[in-house]
Order: C-alpha cells, then structure tokens, then sequence
C-alpha cells in the first residue's frame, strides 16, 4: 500500500532568537507547504515570518479559562487537515519541540497511525540553556527532572544528592488545566513537600533561559522557606541543588574490587587458555 502524499515534521526553534535554528529546522521550514509555528513571544513569530511570510501562528487557540487540552487538540487537528490535504506540513516550535510539548507529540503520532509520513527535528530546550547559564554537568552527581505538579499529585521518590529540576513551577498544583499560573498557598504546599527532603533554608534557583541575545540568564537564588513569595512564571523552571553527599555503597564496591582482582590474577597468569590473546595483551585505557 502506498503512503498518502501528505508529511508533517515538527522542528525546534531553539530558545534565543535566531541563534539557535539548525540547518536542517531552517531547511524544513523554507521546504514545507504549510508552516504553522508556536513560539515563546509574538517577536519570534515576526522573525520566522522573515522566512516564511505565510507561516501560521498557533497562538489564537489560546484563550483564557480554556482548557488547555481543548486547545492543544484544536492545534493538531489544524495541521492534521493540512497533511490529510495532501500538503507537507512543518510545525515550529520553541525550544526543543519533543520536551515539554504535548502538540507535537500528539500530531506526529496521529499523523503516523493515518500512515502518513511523520518526524521530529530537535532543537535547543530550556535545559541546555540551564546547563551552560548554571555551570551544571548532569554527570556529576546527577540530575532529576520532574514536572513540578507531579511531587504535590504523586508519591515520587526524589534523591537529595542530585541536582533536582522542577519544570512549570509557576503552574504548581494546577488541576484546572486552565490557569496560567497558582497561588502562594499552591506554593505553600509544594514547599511542605520538598521539605521532606530539603532543610528550610536550602537554597533554591529559579531559572529562565533568555530568549533575545541582548537578554541575560534568569538566576535568581532563594531560599526553600521564601519560594512562595517568589515572583514565577510559566517559563520559571526551578533548580535545587544537592543537599547532602552521596552515600558509598561499600558492599557493591567490595564486589567489584574483588572482579577486577580476579581479571588481573587471571591476565597475569601465562597458562590461562580461555582469555582471548587479544584481551591479555590489551593495556589500559583512557577517556
């Protein structure tokens, strides 16, 4: 059976204007029939209509007191029609157009159980901007990633010697799916909550990546106590530090001396058959 002739890809605008759209988003862009776009302010919008003039904002399904799952279905049914009409069809999104976006994801999904063709170009998210404007190596020590609601709505399990990354902190709480932002007293109980892990006076960064280049980082350091008078935002992410040093796990550590023991002993042993000679002459190596 053939594939019908409509595509859709999703591509990634990256988070600062201009400077963060790949070669081959930008390609998918100039190439589509239909450009439909959902960007973080109406001044990337204008910049994306540089290249395509005719590209089509998302934005106007937004509507306050809508639920935000009424509009989220209402933009993908939008370009859904578009590929069903036979047109390739490019949805550009902020930031990386996989990570916090339920549209993209709902759309290719659709779109590839109609059997047509459907994919996703990353882009630059919120979280490597985090990494570089933070100093952050998630090898380190770590690093957790929640959706803020989810420790106030679920029983998740949260390890104090990582970094801890808390997404849509200005919407914690929210059951609604309406509101564009929660009340100190939402807030009041997130912080009972991170308090099972984290001391009161643990200190807190509220981050957003900047969006222009004439912007700077947003790194505002605070104390867990003083996170309900914070001025949040829905692009507010917030980051908290470790709390306390890892724990050794002296036993597995044990066992695995006693394997690297054992694979000397056995390199070192000229009558052993069962290493391959390739192994045995193998010297150390370096990352």
């Amino acid at each position: 059976m053939s594939t019908p002739p409509g595509s859709l890809v999703c591509v990634g605008l990256g988070m600062m204007l201009g400077a963060h759209l790949g070669p081959r988003a930008r390609n998918q862009i100039e190439q589509a029939d239909v450009v439909f776009v959902a960007a973080s302010d109406a001044l990337v919008e204008l910049w994306l209509q540089e290249i395509r003039p005719d590209a089509r904002s998302l934005q106007p399904f937004y509507a306050e007191g809508k639920p935000r799952h009424v509009t989220y279905r209402e933009m993908t049914d939008a370009m859904l029609d578009e590929v069903r009409a036979g047109r390739r069809v490019c949805g550009a999104f902020y930031g990386h157009p996989g990570v916090f976006a339920k549209v993209p994801h709902d759309a290719i999904a659709r779109a590839r159980d109609e059997g047509f063709d459907a994919s996703m170009e990353p882009g630059v998210s919120a979280e490597d901007c985090l990494y570089a404007d933070l100093g952050i190596d998630p090898g380190h020590v770590g690093c957790q990633h929640f959706e803020a609601s989810q420790l106030l709505f679920y029983r998740r399990h949260v390890d104090p010697s990582a970094y801890l990354v808390l997404w849509q902190i200005g919407l914690v709480g929210d059951r609604s799916h309406r509101r564009f932002s929660t009340s100190a007293a939402h807030r009041d109980l997130f912080v009972e909550r991170l308090s099972e892990w984290y001391p009161l006076e643990h200190e807190l960064i509220v981050y957003e990546a900047p969006t222009s280049p004439i912007e700077s980082p947003r790194a505002d350091r605070l104390a867990l106590c003083d996170l309900p008078g914070a001025e949040l935002r829905m692009c507010s992410t917030l980051v908290v530090p470790p709390a306390r040093s890892m724990v050794p796990d002296t036993d597995m550590l044990a066992r695995i001396a006693a394997l690297d023991a054992g694979a000397k002993t056995a390199r070192s042993d000229p009558n052993r058959t069962d290493v391959p000679t390739a192994i045995q002459k193998r010297g150390p190596f370096h990352v």
